[in-house]
C-alpha cells in the first residue's frame, strides 16, 4: 500500500483503537498491522507527539511478561480530536468514492 496513504490514516487508527479501550504501544502495533502493514517504528514517534499535543494521558501497568507497560488514554481533547478527524474522514472517503465509481463507470 502507498506510504503516503498510511501516513495519513496512521493517525486516526490509533486514535479510534484508544476511544475503544486504553493500550500499550506494541499492542496498537499489532492491531494495526492485523489490518494495514506498517512499521513498528512509524506509530512511537506518533504516540510521542499525540501525547505532547495532550490527546493522550499515560500510565504504567505491571506486565506477567516483564517490566510495566506504558498505556496510552485518550483525553477529552483526544476525542474532540477523533470526531473532528472521523468527520473528515467520512467526507473525504465519500469525495473519493464517489470520484472511483464516476470514472469506473464511464464507458
Amino acid at each position: 500500500m502507498n506510504v503516503q496513504f498510511k501516513k495519513g490514516v496512521l493517525e486516526l487508527c490509533v486514535l479510534v483503537l484508544l476511544d475503544k479501550q486504553d493500550r500499550y504501544g506494541y499492542e496498537l502495533v499489532q492491531k494495526i498491522s492485523d489490518q494495514i502493514q506498517i512499521s513498528e517504528g512509524s506509530v512511537y514517534p506518533l504516540l510521542r507527539r499525540l501525547t505532547k499535543e495532550e490527546y493522550f494521558t499515560t500510565y504504567l501497568q505491571e506486565s506477567t511478561e516483564g517490566p510495566p507497560r506504558k498505556y496510552y488514554q485518550l483525553t477529552a481533547k483526544g476525542k474532540s480530536y477523533l470526531q473532528e478527524l472521523l468527520e473528515e474522514w467520512n467526507q473525504f472517503s465519500a469525495g473519493v468514492n464517489n470520484l472511483i465509481k464516476e470514472g469506473v463507470h464511464r464507458e
